[in-house]
């Protein structure tokens, strides 16, 4: 605020007491009262106003007064100094100011932040985030569209599609030719559960084998059995598998697939 003091206006006067400063009231600046004599308490008497500071000399007291801007009056309550009792002194309110006519005009220029290497690189990171989303939401939905589809498809066109797909993956030409007989075992045992009801793939080849008297129109021949003991051989004896070996492999399953579906069909 801007300090006001102005003391050219008499406010109150009696007899020895003066009370000086400036009569009108603006809320935007601070104001001086200055009572003389000194020794006058008059802390408790404004009104409309908070005490900022006050000051003493020999003659005098001056306080700086703060106007309240919501105040609803500002005035010297009524006080007693020498036997006699002095009435209020009131404070003139500001003129008001003359509105401003027209409409506000505005105009706000677009700023463009400067080009900087910073500024380059957090946007391709942006750029590159948002793809890298949007090629894992397309991936997830067409993860989900294919296990959907392939949720109802019968059996026998459930395990080509597996076996054409793990043929596609090309695992023994990589030299991952375990991974490769365990996927393929899977297919057909897969094929099996989904078509007998019985937890294949949960089962040791033993186990499996010995369903083969238990279990109505399940013929597994010597063909299934032939096919899951060299499995074996590769998964967990070590033997070495080779490019032909995989190939006969998945040639065997290939065929007793379509020969147990070709049998139900009968």
């Amino acid at each position: 605020m801007i300090f006001a003091i102005l003391f050219a206006a008499v406010l109150y006067s009696s007899g020895e007491v003066t009370i000086s400063g400036d009569r009108q009231i603006d809320p935007s600046r601070d104001v001086f009262i200055v009572v003389t004599p000194k020794g006058i308490e008059l802390r408790d008497k404004f009104r409309g106003f908070r005490i900022a500071e006050d000051y003493e000399d020999e003659t005098s007291t001056r306080w700086r007064l703060v106007p309240e801007p919501w105040a609803k009056a500002y005035k010297i309550a009524p006080f007693a100094y020498g036997g006699e009792v002095h009435g209020p002194v009131y404070f003139e309110n500001p003129a008001p100011r003359e509105p401003v006519a027209g409409g506000m005009t505005a105009r706000a220029d677009r700023v463009w932040p400067p080009l900087t290497f910073k500024l380059v690189a957090a946007v391709l990171g942006v750029i590159l985030l948002a793809a890298a989303i949007c090629a894992l939401v397309v991936f997830a939905l067409r993860l989900l569209a294919r296990r959907v589809r392939e949720h109802f498809m019968s059996p026998i066109e459930r395990a080509r599609v597996e076996l054409d797909r793990l043929i596609k993956s090309n695992l023994p030409a990589k030299g991952r030719f375990k991974d490769f007989y365990v996927e393929l075992t899977m297919v057909v045992r897969r094929y099996i559960q989904r078509k007998y009801s019985i937890k294949a793939p949960n089962l040791t080849t033993e186990e499996f084998l010995a369903l083969k008297s238990t279990v109505d129109n399940m013929e597994m021949g010597d063909l299934l059995k032939e096919f899951l003991e060299s499995a074996d051989m590769v998964k967990f004896a070590g033997v070495a598998a080779t490019l032909e070996m995989s190939e006969t492999a998945t040639r065997n399953a290939r065929e007793y697939l379509e020969g147990d579906n070709a049998k139900e069909s009968k």
